[in-house]
């Protein structure tokens, strides 16, 4: 079964190939993903990278904390996105309705 890995504080200069060729150490990779800036195209620094799961528990042991392009990788699995429902923003709090009552004028 194939895993999902989260590669952090990478540098803004390392590519997808360079990604593929550290992981592929470990095992065949079967997906890298770089995350760019959608307006600029610039990397945002992060990546994810699929493998089978034991290539991965591998990679994870190895590369978490290793040296690439002068930084310190942070390499874990990838935690599942979690769905947001912009429909319910936070619906708490009260109707604001109330106020003094005040005197009625005719």
């Amino acid at each position: 079964m194939s895993k999902k890995l989260y590669v952090g504080n990478l540098s803004f200069q390392t590519t997808e190939d360079e990604l593929n060729g550290i992981f592929s150490q470990f095992g065949p990779v079967e997906s890298v993903n770089l995350i760019t800036d959608r307006d600029t195209g610039r990397s945002k620094g992060f990546a994810f990278v699929v493998m089978e799961e034991a290539d991965a528990d591998k990679a994870i042991e190895k590369l978490n904390g290793s040296q690439v392009g002068g930084r310190s990788l942070t390499v874990n699995e990838a935690r599942p996105v979690v769905k947001r429902d912009f429909n319910d923003r936070g619906r708490g709090g009260g109707g604001g309705r109330g106020g003094g009552g005040g005197r009625k004028r005719f």
